[in-house]
């Protein structure tokens, strides 16, 4: 597989994990054991699987494991609107986090797609040449 930091989205990941743990050390002091962690695992878990994908035998594998990236994208959405709601970070830094995020969710979906549309082609060739 590729060297996982080569690939585009997983660098937009490693930088928008970057940004969460900068914006939640002011998060409150109470939180740093619930949301303020939640936060950070979400938001590693997102490149990690990136990552741990790339190091797998098969393309199915990575597909599963950003598949697994894109949940932890989900997560990490709902404890962005929670923290927002609490009044945890400004608008201004929620909505930017959450451009950042968005960006990321649509590059996982992207790289599933084309992955799994190459893998699809390989299994119509490989069908044919048997057939033939």
């Amino acid at each position: 597989m590729k060297d996982f930091k080569e690939l585009k989205v997983w660098q937009k990941a490693y930088e928008f994990s970057l940004s969460v743990y900068l914006i939640s050390k002011s998060f409150p002091r109470e939180e740093v054991y619930g949301l303020t962690s939640q936060l950070r695992r979400a938001t590693v878990s997102i490149g990690a699987n990136i990552a741990e994908g790339c190091g797998r035998r098969s393309d199915g594998e990575f597909v599963r494991f950003l598949q697994i990236a894109r949940g932890s994208s989900s997560e990490v959405e709902h404890h962005l609107l929670l923290a927002r709601d609490l009044k945890f970070m400004p608008q201004s830094v929620y909505a930017d986090l959450e451009r950042k995020l968005a960006e990321v969710q649509r590059m996982l979906t992207s790289l599933v797609s084309v992955i799994q549309e190459k893998t699809s082609k390989s299994q119509e060739k490989s069908k044919a040449a048997k057939a033939g």
